[in-house]
């Protein structure tokens, strides 16, 4: 996994450009890994927008996979369903051509972060899950067992609830 701190964050692209603010945006959501108030809260909007515009993916996006599902890993309170949400859109994008390859760097840290994801909704198991989180988990399921075409209608079915 790309550390926070590492130099080649400079390297990488997001929507925007060079992605030498997502380490700041990453620290942050360790900080608040609660549920965000609206779809427009300004940490998960600023990494959604960045990481997955559109439906497009970026390197950036890739290295910061690890870290948002470690994050989502270690809180002990409810989570957002950005957690489940924001690694699966960017898996899918890449696995229908919406994204570069995956830097050989990162490769491996991106695809065990991916495998992680349903082990991500068993430690949170516990927790009160609406429908949009039930949707979400089960998507990031999906596109970790490699059900892309699974993941989208199940993100589609979260999208027209919402």
């Amino acid at each position: 996994m790309l550390l926070l701190d590492d130099p080649r964050w400079k390297d990488l692209q997001h929507a925007y450009g060079e992605a030498t603010d997502i380490p700041a945006l990453l620290h942050l959501l360790a900080q608040s890994s609660g549920p965000k108030a609206d779809y427009q809260e300004e940490l998960w909007f600023g990494l959604w927008s960045r990481l997955c515009h559109q439906g497009d993916v970026y390197t950036a996006s890739y290295a910061a996979v690890p870290h948002i599902v470690r994050i989502a890993a270690d809180a002990t309170g409810p989570i957002d369903t950005s957690f489940f949400l924001l690694p699966t859109s960017i898996e899918i994008a890449r696995q229908t051509g919406r994204g570069p390859h995956v830097p050989q760097a990162f490769a491996e840290a991106y695809h065990r972060a991916i495998g992680l994801l349903p082990d991500n909704a068993f430690l949170h198991r516990h927790k009160a899950w609406d429908r949009s989180m039930l949707l979400s988990i089960a998507a990031a399921q999906a596109v970790a067992k490699g059900h892309v075409d699974l993941a989208e209608s199940l993100l589609d079915m979260a999208d027209e609830h919402e």
